[in-house]
């Protein structure tokens, strides 16, 4: 999934497009989720925390083709929001939901793994540092009205089909409006973000993901039981 997101952004808005693609829409597969993160059983393969780095990067890399892409995308969001797809939602650059949206990022719960700064980053320039850290320190998901309170969603309808429809009319109305305010508007947006450089975390990630909590957390999940955390 990721690899293909990555290749149609990376190529979207560009003479490379044979789709000639001009708003891309992000939606979950069926009613219960936009996306609930990645897939936990890669991180029993771990190896080490080079191991770790890699996965960083490479789910940094989707993120980036996601938020510099060269036409707006839309994120339709319906059910659980949770990991790597309020990362995805994170990185589009317009959010709508339903009203069954819950939207968090649980990990000091379950895996006992962490954020990349430059998801924290995306999670702060949308909600506020406040909101960020009360998300990820409790663990806690928040629902479609503090999402949109929050400034997480822009939009809140009442179910699946309208936020669908919803996207499409305003898929529809930007490709009809000025392409070049389109792109100095998203261009704008980005250079803004990128006023303040990110400092590195790889010690940060090596922490968690090479910890023996991180091996507890993935062992707990898959046993369906709550993790026994040591610190260590």
């Amino acid at each position: 999934m990721y690899n293909k997101i990555k290749q149609i952004c990376a190529r979207a808005g560009t003479d490379d497009d044979p789709d000639k693609l001009k708003v891309i829409i992000f939606k979950g597969a069926g009613d219960a989720a936009f996306a609930a993160g990645t897939d936990i059983s890669q991180f029993k393969t771990f190896s080490g925390e080079d191991d770790a780095i890699a996965y960083e990067q490479m789910i940094e890399a989707v993120l980036h083709e996601i938020e510099y892409c060269e036409v707006p995308t839309i994120a339709a969001l319906n059910g659980f929001v949770t990991g790597g797809g309020a990362a995805i939602a994170a990185s589009c650059s317009l959010r709508i939901g339903s009203r069954s949206v819950k939207v968090g990022v649980p990990i000091a719960k379950t895996l006992g793994n962490c954020v990349a700064i430059s998801n924290l980053k995306r999670l702060i320039a949308l909600i506020g540092e406040a909101r960020t850290a009360h998300i990820l320190l409790t663990a806690q998901l928040i629902d479609a009205e503090d999402a949109k309170s929050a400034g997480f969603i822009t939009e809140l309808l009442e179910d699946q089909s309208q936020v669908e429809a919803r996207a499409l009319e305003l898929a529809t109305s930007m490709t009809q409006s000025a392409p070049l305010t389109i792109k100095a508007t998203l261009n704008g947006i980005r250079r803004l973000r990128e006023a303040t450089p990110l400092p590195d975390d790889h010690d940060l990630i090596k922490m968690c993901f090479g910890s023996n909590d991180f091996k507890e957390g993935i062992t707990a999940f898959f046993e369906k039981r709550p993790a026994e955390w040591t610190g260590k």
